[in-house]
């Protein structure tokens, strides 16, 4: 098919409330497209429509070829989905869970064993086949999730905050599984606000309050959607020269990114002037210089922008 997913002017109002706004957007055959947005944005709403758990309140959309609101029993039978509060039975084992999930799939004998144990082997999660699902840490818990969502081997994966919570190295883990799986040709949909998470995906959405502000691959949408240029300003206490770096004219924003500042400026020549003016409040520079925008740098501006009332572009 054309696409895994198709939605146009798809809406959900609570009462009065809109958490959904008219989204449109396409997902293409075995991509991983991120839905990136701060929470309460309307990324959970959205999948829940998707997956045929919510009506929509207006609009439409298509998954799998199914439509979300005549067939949700024909979506559900070929996707999986994973939550943010997985249900994982916690007196249960690792692999009395996997097995629990399996069979509500329709998997049974040999092919119900076999699928386990590669999801096993797969998740490194063989060694802790015995142990309750409540003793396990939370990467572990994840990717036992993840497993309980995919043993059937769905077109589609739909994945909800999958790594909420979970540290660093976990997060990685969980993201070489997810490409793993599209490599093998399985679309996913991921929502998360970790904005580094998106570098993984073929495409991705921002959604603020319920509307799109911007969608294309990360590296498009670093170079068509950032109103400004950003500096990245390394110097010797960046914590006490974020303040008076915000303080200056020339500045839109700033915040600290790691062991730096990135300001957004009108154009690079606002670089002297800003490394003057930390200068003679005595601070020493390493650096400051344009940069690559970080996709957290472009979702800031946009957002700020909206509020403005400046249109997304």
């Amino acid at each position: 098919m054309e696409f895994s997913v198709r939605a146009e002017g798809l809406t959900r109002r609570f009462g009065e409330f809109v958490a959904v706004d008219h989204l449109s957007f396409e997902i293409q055959p075995g991509e991983v497209w991120g839905f990136l947005g701060p929470n309460g944005a309307g990324k959970s709403t959205t999948i829940r429509m998707l997956c045929g758990i919510l009506d929509p309140s207006e609009g439409t959309a298509e998954v799998l070829g199914f439509d979300v609101r005549r067939a949700p029993e024909e979506i559900k039978r070929r996707i999986g989905y994973m939550s943010q509060r997985f249900s994982l039975y916690p007196d249960l084992t690792v692999r009395e869970n996997l097995e629990f999930y399996a069979g509500v799939y329709g998997l049974a004998g040999p092919a119900l064993r076999g699928q386990v144990d590669k999801w096993l082997d797969r998740s490194g999660l063989t060694d802790r086949q015995g142990a309750p699902a409540r003793e396990l840490a939370g990467g572990f818990r994840q990717r036992l999730a993840l497993g309980c969502a995919v043993l059937h081997r769905p077109q589609m994966v739909f994945l909800d905050e999958p790594t909420a919570g979970v540290d660093p190295t976990s997060r990685r883990q969980f993201w070489d599984l997810i490409d793993r799986f599209s490599d093998e040709g399985t679309t996913i949909m991921v929502t998360t606000h970790y904005m580094d998470e998106a570098e993984h995906c073929d495409r991705l959405a921002f959604i603020s309050d319920g509307r799109i502000i911007a969608q294309g691959t990360p590296a498009a949408i670093k170079r068509e959607q950032m109103p400004g240029v950003v500096l990245e300003v390394r110097t010797d206490r960046v914590v006490d020269a974020l303040p008076v770096v915000e303080a200056l004219p020339a500045v839109r924003d700033a915040a600290l990114h790691g062991a730096a500042i990135h300001a957004t400026v009108d154009d690079a020549g606002a670089a002297r002037p800003l490394a003057r003016a930390l200068i003679d409040r005595g601070f020493r520079i390493e650096a400051v210089e344009p940069i690559l925008p970080a996709l957290e740098d472009v979702f800031v501006a946009l957002v700020e922008r909206r509020g403005t009332g400046g249109p997304p572009r």
